[in-house]
């Protein structure tokens, strides 16, 4: 009986030798870091740590936090040093040829119309522009009085105005004027008296272009003439009176009418 109790007191005493020994290292031992460096690396601790853990310790006293015996210590953080960029640059370089000019693009949508803009002020007037020049010309007279004439020459006045076109024919001179040369048509239409010669000339610039004319007879007619002349700028067209041997004569009366001048613009010279 004696034996194993004497053994069961010795491994207590011991026990509590340990135990004592730890608490009194724990107290010596300074503060150790409770996390490793950032340049650590946790695997390989973890590694580490079972590697050593295995191997059996025995009753030597060891501190957790102090590395194994062979194991690197924790590497100390070293500062990767920093070049300045604007130390190595450079001169600005030449500048280089312009190159080839790219395709044209394809047309893009129209855009929005914009705003009216405000009105803007009121210009000064220009200089006059030349006449404005028509492509017509027409006209038709009549007369309602009858003359008998003993001049060698007259011109036969008209009192009735059926249509002058831009005002070409003056009733004051009996006259028609071009102002659009071209090719005109003109017809002239009277009454003779009865017992008197009838002899009228369609005067052109001063010319006979065309006669009328009907012999003395016991009756009257109606007697017509009718032409087409080539006209310039400023021409002159009228009928004209000629004394022959006998009376001249022309028959009419104040409600009809028997003596009719008319003529119109055929075809304009400026047209191919």
């Amino acid at each position: 009986m004696k034996g194993p109790l004497v053994t069961c007191a010795l491994l207590l005493i011991c026990l509590l030798f340990q135990g004592h020994c730890n608490e009194h290292d724990v107290e010596e031992m300074p503060e150790a870091p409770t996390q490793p460096p950032p340049q650590y690396d946790n695997s390989r601790a973890e590694n580490d740590y079972r590697k050593y853990s295995k191997q059996s310790r025995g009753s030597e006293c060891v501190r957790c936090c102090d590395p194994p015996e062979g194991f690197a210590a924790y590497p100390m953080y070293q500062p990767l040093p920093q070049i300045n960029i604007t130390i190595l640059k450079g001169e600005k370089g030449d500048h280089g040829e312009r190159g080839p000019q790219g395709k044209v693009g394809k047309a893009g949508s129209a855009g929005r119309k914009g705003p009216v803009g405000f009105k803007g002020q009121k210009g000064s007037m220009g200089a006059p522009g030349e006449r404005a020049k028509t492509n017509y010309a027409a006209f038709s007279v009549g007369r309602k009085k009858p003359l008998h004439s003993n001049d060698y020459y007259q011109t036969l006045i008209f009192d009735t105005e059926y249509v002058n076109l831009y005002g070409h024919f003056n009733m004051f001179t009996g006259k028609f004027y071009c102002y659009v040369p071209g090719v005109y048509f003109f017809s002239l239409n009277v009454h003779t008296w009865n017992q008197k010669e009838t002899y009228l000339h369609i005067m052109h610039n001063g010319a006979e272009a065309a006669i009328l004319y009907a012999q003395a007879s016991d009756r009257s007619i109606m007697q017509s003439q009718s032409l087409m002349l080539e006209l310039q700028d400023q021409d002159e067209i009228w009928v004209r009176l000629f004394k022959g041997e006998r009376d001249n004569a022309v028959f009419s009366d104040e409600y009809d009418t028997y003596v009719t001048f008319s003529g119109y613009l055929v075809k304009p010279s400026s047209e191919p």
